[in-house]
């Protein structure tokens, strides 16, 4: 692990432990949903308004990523066309193509789309929604990675991602993974 994986695993594991227990409407999170928009230099938006991609660009910038480095963009998808067109601190890969790291920023689909990885490729504005891994192990129920997201279930949330035995990310069936952007820095 780089100390820039270490940096951000420990920037969103801090957010959700700082803020896993407030609804989106509510302070402190509100706040500092506000802080996520203000502090990429964005105008602040209403909670209404989905933030999971300011979250991810606050803890990349937050962990040391320069613009040079990452696209910055309240939209994931513009993030992940990005990584796929002109890879920097990020490389954007089908989601089941290499092993998951901690670092690396998993994109999924939202509200019942299919999108693949070809849509990623040729498409820069889609809505879809991503979490960053901040943890990858295995238990009883075999290999998984931890991802932190921001807008899940209107709060910063933590799932678990279950993976194949070689560490790439098992396909779902609902609301099944776009893209694995693979951390470069």
């Amino acid at each position: 692990m780089s100390a820039f994986t270490k940096k951000l695993a420990a920037v969103a594991e801090a957010q959700f432990n700082q803020f896993h227990w407030y609804h989106e409407g509510d302070q402190p999170l509100r706040g500092q949903i506000g802080r996520y928009w203000s502090e990429n230099n964005w105008a602040i938006q209403p909670v209404s308004t989905a933030w999971s991609a300011a979250f991810v660009s606050w803890c990349v910038r937050k962990a040391g990523a320069l613009p040079t480095e990452f696209r910055f963009d309240p939209m994931h998808s513009t993030f992940v066309y990005d990584a796929i067109r002109t890879p920097r601190a990020y490389r954007g890969v089908d989601f089941n193509a290499l092993p998951i790291e901690v670092g690396d920023i998993l994109q999924n689909n939202r509200d019942g789309q299919s999108f693949d990885f070809a849509h990623a490729q040729a498409h820069p504005s889609y809505t879809s929604h991503s979490a960053i891994v901040i943890e990858v192990g295995a238990d009883s129920g075999g290999p998984y990675a931890l991802t932190v997201g921001g807008n899940e279930a209107d709060s910063v949330g933590r799932k678990l991602v279950r993976l194949t035995s070689a560490g790439k990310v098992k396909p779902r069936a609902n609301s099944p993974y776009i893209a694995l952007l693979k951390c470069q820095k």
